[in-house]
């Protein structure tokens, strides 16, 4: 019987679609982020941006993708070939039942090691406080000369070049050359930067190259290169790579710069923006002293209008030599004329108490023998010799006796 109820229970039947779905479900949860090493084979970089190839080793091989939002971010393109370690999930492609990797991060073989490299020699230089800020010399303003250690056929250094002609033609440059790439290039650089150390012919150095994978910038991650940089009596300005590489000589060097050309650019001043900045002072200046010169002269025709010519003043001063000698004559006129008049009062008064103007209206004055004017008759004796004067002339007299109680006439 239960046979029976078995075979009448109608069997799951499933459509592709979801039997990939399926498929793809169990896929992506067994298989979390994981790394997956091979050498890359049939790439192709679609138009939409999305990159398509295979992973393969001696056995196997796999399908992958790598979506444009992701490999926008990666610095290096892939090419045939080339042993790469991904960062991928696994899933199926539905429409086609493919298995397939979606790849969200991709580096060349072998950089686990070198970032391990790069981290333990970081570490120990930091430790020996090789990267301590308060040793860094600063990069100055105005250099007369300027050291570049590279490769002289390297792009960079024509970028370096053209830079500098451009900000300041007039600084004069020397190049220390060295291969930067290659087997025994870190001891050649190392080399090239003690040379210009020791001769010192320069106020700023420069060490670059161009841009490239790790394996290409490793010289510069290698601790002899970092020592020769610390030990430079220059400042140094590291321009290795482009802007998302970062070297030892980067945290060594007294100024890291993004790439060769910042770097030729943060060891000059810009010509352009100093004649700039010179036209702009010389504006102002001019502009002060026309200030200058106005208020000057607003204060000079001030003071013109007060000070006066020669002439002017021998005019002037002959206008008040007129006026004082007119008030001079004025006053000495009141004065004069003050001064008649008091004569003409005092001669009127002098007239008055003239005793001869007495006289001549028909009075006498009488004197004794001694001159003694004889004012009182009791003081007379009889028979005394007095002196008479009229208004004309004089005559003696002989007293004869005096009359008592005579009243004395009026003479007014």
């Amino acid at each position: 019987m239960e046979e029976n109820q078995i075979a009448a229970t109608p069997p799951i039947i499933l459509t592709v679609s979801e039997l990939n779905r399926l498929a793809r479900d169990v896929l992506e949860r067994s298989f979390p982020l994981f790394w997956v090493s091979g050498e890359i084979s049939n790439l192709t970089r679609a138009a939409s941006g999305h990159w398509y190839f295979s992973l393969k080793d001696g056995g196997a091989q796999a399908r992958c993708i790598m979506f444009k939002g992701r490999n926008s971010y990666l610095g290096w393109i892939p090419k045939e070939g080339d042993k790469v370690e991904a960062r991928a999930t696994v899933t199926l492609y539905e429409a086609r039942g493919d298995f397939q990797l979606t790849i969200e991060f991709l580096q060349r073989a072998g950089l686990g090691t070198l970032f391990e490299a790069f981290e333990l020699l970081k570490a120990k230089l930091q430790l020996e406080g090789l990267f301590d800020s308060r040793l860094k010399k600063p990069i100055p303003i105005h250099p007369r000369q300027i050291g570049i250690v590279t490769s002289p056929n390297a792009a960079a250094l024509r970028d370096v070049l053209s830079t500098l002609k451009r900000r300041m033609p007039s600084i004069s440059v020397v190049i220390y050359p060295t291969p930067v790439q290659g087997k025994g290039a870190d001891t050649l650089i190392a080399i090239a930067i003690n040379k210009a150390s020791q001769r010192a012919e320069c106020d700023v150095l420069i060490v670059c190259r161009g841009g490239g994978s790790i394996e290409d910038l490793w010289q510069f991650n290698e601790e002899i290169v970092a020592r020769a940089i610390a030990n430079c009596k220059i400042p140094t300005i590291s321009g290795v790579g482009h802007e998302t590489d970062f070297t030892i000589a980067d945290f060594v060097a007294d100024a890291r710069a993004p790439t060769p050309t910042a770097a030729a650019e943060l060891a000059t001043p810009d010509r352009q923006s100093m004649l700039y900045q010179l036209t702009s002072l010389q504006q102002r200046l001019s502009k002060q002293i026309n200030d200058a010169i106005n208020q000057r002269a607003q204060t000079l025709d001030y003071l013109a209008r007060r000070l006066l010519s020669p002439m002017q003043q021998v005019k002037q001063q002959a206008n008040q030599v007129t006026q004082l000698h007119m008030r001079l004559s004025s006053a000495f006129s009141q004065q004069l004329q003050t001064q008649q008049q008091y004569v003409l009062s005092l001669s009127n008064s002098l007239k008055q108490l003239n005793p001869h103007a007495v006289l001549e209206r028909g009075y006498a004055f009488v004197q004794s023998v001694k001159g003694e004017l004889v004012t009182d008759s009791a003081r007379l004796a009889k028979n005394e010799i007095v002196k008479i004067t009229f208004s004309k002339g004089e005559a003696n007299a002989q007293i004869m006796p005096v009359a008592k109680n005579s009243r004395q006439p009026d003479l007014f």
